[in-house]
């Protein structure tokens, strides 16, 4: 089978020849990291990948710009302006008005001092004017080119198809998308509904010609304590909004699967969006809640899952690794699920110790000796 067979034979429900070994990226110190150790690691910034020997090419990579087809994010007219710069942090007001403190310290998360969108109509026309999604400007001159070399991959290949919570809470803070669902949720749905609408007019022209496997929808709605927003706020605001979408990549792109990536603890949203025809959940974050695949479908049923490694896990010696993994196997063999670390590779991880898992991965799902 090629990659693209593999993948769509597990997620079909059909057992493929071998179960593919993936990942989900790792930290920027991790690939510092490996590359000291001796990995090919061609570019320490980026999320996704190293790809390492004996594991199945990146899902990832190319996902998050569409594979450079198209410019999905918003256009700005204006200048970024440094207010303030440290050893330590640098402050930056951008042209869409958000002030972020990124720091230099490795990987600690950037602070929004301030917001470029507030629970505003006003605030919200001015942000809509950066989402025009026929701005000509967006594709890409070589667009045909890069179209055509993907309809002709057989690696498996993703794209960042939507993101109707977690784009506009990230533009408009946690706190103040979550008090706008309540202060004026007539705007708030309007916004989530606009999003939809903007992708699917952004990747109606093409992105059906490109053959993509899934698409990932962007969310990242859940936390430890649970999902960020109530299943009673979603069916009311963004559940008309998911079928549309869905139903657009579906029906008229031919993408036989919808991903959901959640993080946290999104037990109480699953029935919401399975309703709404997403097919996999990811990353299934296992958590301080302990969460497994098993007992996912104890609950829901034969959901499809791609993740539920625990990151934390593969530092294990040997014999402790394999019987973690060797628990995983009964979800395995009853189908539609694949094992993934739930989450970037941490830097307490060394070159040896993913070497060491890709192994016995292997061993414990594919009998290699």
């Amino acid at each position: 089978m090629t990659e693209r067979e593999r993948f769509n034979a597990l997620f079909s429900g059909r057992k493929p020849d071998r179960i593919p070994i993936y990942y989900f990226g790792t930290w920027h110190e991790t690939k510092e990291l490996w590359k000291k150790e001796g990995a090919d690691v061609p570019d320490v910034s980026v999320d996704y990948g190293p790809e390492l020997e004996g594991m199945d090419e990146d899902w990832e990579r190319g996902m998050w710009d569409c594979h450079g087809i198209v410019n999905m994010f918003p256009i700005v007219h204006g200048e970024n302006k440094i207010l303030e710069e440290t050893e330590d942090y640098r402050i930056v007001a951008y042209a869409t008005g958000a002030v972020w403190q990124h720091s230099k310290q490795g990987a600690s998360i950037d602070h929004m001092i301030r917001p470029g969108l507030i629970g505003t109509r006003e605030s919200w026309e001015k942000y809509k004017s950066y989402l025009d999604p026929c701005d000509p400007s967006r594709m890409a001159k070589d667009a045909e080119e890069r179209i055509a070399k993907l309809a002709g991959r057989t690696r498996v290949a993703t794209f960042m198809g939507g993101s109707l919570y977690g784009w506009l809470r990230d533009w408009i803070r946690v706190e103040g998308f979550s008090l706008l669902m309540y202060d004026d949720p007539a705007l708030a749905k309007e916004m989530i509904g606009y999003m939809a609408d903007y992708f699917i007019r952004l990747y109606r022209p093409f992105v059906k010609r490109c053959g993509f496997d899934f698409v990932y929808i962007f969310e990242d709605c859940c936390g430890a304590n649970g999902p960020l927003f109530s299943p009673a706020k979603f069916e009311e605001l963004f559940e008309d909004a998911y079928k549309k979408l869905i139903d657009f990549y579906k029906r008229e792109c031919g993408i036989p699967f919808v991903l959901l990536d959640s993080d946290g603890y999104c037990d109480p949203l699953i029935p919401c969006w399975l309703r709404c025809g997403v097919d996999i959940l990811f990353p299934v974050e296992v958590g301080t809640w302990n969460q497994t695949p098993g007992k996912i479908r104890e609950k829901f049923g034969d959901v499809a899952m791609f993740g539920g490694v625990d990151k934390h896990k593969i530092r294990l010696p040997e014999r402790e690794l394999r019987t973690y993994l060797e628990t995983l196997k009964g979800d395995v063999d009853a189908g539609r699920y694949l094992p993934v670390p739930d989450h970037r590779i941490p830097p307490d991880v060394t070159l040896s110790d993913m070497k060491k898992y890709i192994r016995i991965f292997n061993e414990v799902f594919n009998g290699a000796n």
